[in-house]
């Protein structure tokens, strides 16, 4: 697949991106009531908040957003405080930096058929642990076992131990964001300059499909931002046995400070860095709970959680070794 083609400035990216044609218009519900039950004042509000959310989950700084849309950023502070009284133009430039479909910023009152809306009714009757075991069974129906995908905030140690854990288990180690590279022929900071949000997830997408066609057995590192994407996380939580990787905010810091990493690791802006971490992570936590495991590898070392990591795998993927000697 080829990136998608280049423009000449950001406004210009912006601009081609807004040229898209928006999803049928669907009457939107705040908090249970139809739009024509509400006020203004209400929508702006959810708008502001949803716009916060999709930017938290996916680690991206108002600016970023800005520069991504060609949206001001003082007008864009507006937007997401809630006074923004911003236009259908505008709004599906927001949709397409965010790479989100313009109506997942407000809950749609219409249904595609008769079955989704009896199997949504169902769902809103059910109990949060019921739901867990509906999703499970859904997920895991698809084979989750046959494949091994490390998720979790950057820091917490995916491109050290995917290496180990696969060498292991004696199958091949892909690191998503490599494999993305190579496909556009750009560094993954490039690609987001140039193409954006939206176009890094496209090549993401793309580059996922093409690892499940091509490895029945592999450990995978993804981005930390794909669990944000629904239909990528659908796919990958299906087609892979997942394990959320975590840390303390802290801890993750000090590791992507020591990667020299200059994008967050400043100094004087430590404090700040942290809090982004924080805040990234209490906007993904919801998805990353997602994965068929977890572990914490704060205050671990790799002698230590390369084991637990193969104790939390289903035992027709761990290693025969370790199937026929626990100890």
């Amino acid at each position: 697949m080829k990136p998608p083609e280049k423009t000449k400035s950001t406004s210009g990216r912006a601009a081609a991106r807004a040229k898209g044609t928006a999803g049928s218009p669907r009457a939107p519900v705040v908090q249970g009531k139809l739009v024509t039950d509400v006020n203004e004042g209400e929508l702006h509000a959810l708008l502001g908040q949803r716009v916060r959310d999709a930017r938290a989950r996916r680690f991206m700084t108002r600016k970023a957003l800005a520069e991504d849309s060609g949206i001001s950023l003082a007008y864009l502070a507006r937007v997401e405080g809630g006074t923004g009284n911003i236009s259908l133009g505008l709004l599906q430039r927001l949709a397409l930096a965010l790479n989100l479909p313009i109506e997942s910023f407000f809950t749609s009152a219409e249904v595609p058929n008769a079955d989704f809306a009896l199997i949504v009714e169902f769902l809103k009757r059910q109990p949060p642990e019921r739901l867990a075991q509906i999703r499970q069974q859904l997920l895991e129906g698809e084979g989750g076992g046959q494949r091994i995908a490390l998720i979790g905030i950057r820091g917490v140690g995916k491109s050290t131990l995917g290496p180990l854990l696969a060498e292991r288990l004696g199958i091949p180690f892909v690191e998503l964001n490599r494999e993305i590279e190579a496909e556009a022929k750009l560094a993954v900071s490039e690609i987001f300059t140039l193409y954006g949000q939206h176009g890094y997830r496209v090549l993401e997408r793309s580059c996922l499909e093409r690892i499940i066609a091509a490895y029945p057995d592999v450990v995978l590192a993804t981005g930390g931002g794909i669990v944000a994407e629904a239909a990528t996380y659908e796919l990958l939580l299906t087609s892979f046995f997942t394990i959320w990787l975590k840390a303390k905010p802290r801890v993750m810091f000090e590791r992507v400070l020591a990667q020299h990493d200059a994008r967050i690791a400043s100094a004087q802006l430590r404090d700040e860095a942290v809090e982004n971490i924080e805040r990234t992570l209490d906007a993904r936590r919801p998805l990353y709970e997602l994965a068929h495991a977890s572990l914490d590898t704060s205050g671990k070392a790799l002698g230590q959680i390369v084991p637990a990591l193969l104790a939390l795998l289903p035992r027709t993927k761990r290693p025969l070794l370790a199937r026929t000697n626990p100890e």
